[in-house]
């Protein structure tokens, strides 16, 4: 029994023209490649998180095929909402899980229960720019003031759906925590945020989380231990669409 992680499948079966080929060749047949690396590495009894933006369907009936093709994966499977998940409407949790039961598990304002762990998440949010950046040396310069204002906004309603699974799984007498997160837990510009905060303050052990695409976005943000926490970026194409083991 052992807890696994990716991030950004990026399905298209009932959208072919989004396909992710046209970013470059690490993307070619990457669904492919990932089946084959799930279904080498997990097994029935495991559990397997996907860290947000699954299908580029618009609804139910568009990404049908491709939440079929992640059924299908062994083992259990939750989904963190991603930001190109339009699929799953915020307000819309508890629905797919009344739909997919058995099937699916979708993590937002709820936990899903591994061994004595409690496993929490949400989409979170950092704020990606515009940065204003010196030409001669590329250092950043500043930024949009009104974006970063907007993206406050944003991450405190991230803040509190994270709170939310967090209280419920503290009131079902959970201590032990492993966060997961669809975007980095921080922007290139901060060190700290308030998904660093959450998990210091209550010890999460792990804070694993995705959405950073291409070499030069890898690093933005924090990676390895930090302040006592592992935080892991599980991005598909940073990991060749091998999940990672979390815990054993």
């Amino acid at each position: 029994m052992a807890l696994y992680a990716l991030g950004d499948l990026h399905l298209s079966f009932g959208n072919p023209e989004k396909s992710q080929e046209r970013f470059g060749r690490i993307w070619h047949d990457h669904e492919w490649k990932a089946k084959k690396n799930i279904e080498k590495m997990v097994k029935p009894d495991d559990t397997l998180v996907l860290t947000g933006d699954h299908s580029w369907g618009n609804n139910l009936v568009q990404c049908k095929r491709d939440l079929d093709f992640i059924e299908a994966f062994p083992g259990r499977k939750i989904l963190l909402r991603g930001n190109h998940d339009h699929f799953w409407p915020a307000n819309k949790t508890q629905k797919l899980n009344d739909i997919f039961d058995g099937r699916l598990f979708f993590l937002q304002n709820n936990f899903y229960s591994y061994k004595d762990y409690a496993l929490v998440g949400t989409k979170g949010f950092c704020f990606e720019g515009p940065f204003y950046v010196d030409r001669r040396n590329g250092m950043i310069t500043g930024y949009d003031k009104d974006a970063y204002e907007h993206a406050k906004v944003l991450v405190e309603r991230e803040k509190k759906r994270l709170m939310t699974g967090i209280d419920a799984a503290r009131a079902a007498g959970y201590s032990k925590f492993i966060i997961f997160l669809h975007y980095p837990p921080t922007s290139i510009i901060e060190t700290d945020s308030a998904f660093t905060r959450i998990a210091e303050e209550i010890g999460a052990e792990q804070v694993i989380y995705s959405h950073s695409h291409g070499k030069e976005r890898f690093h933005d943000s924090i990676q390895g231990r930090y302040h006592g926490v592992k935080y892991s970026l599980v991005s598909g194409d940073y990991l060749n669409f091998r999940p990672i083991r979390v815990l054993k």
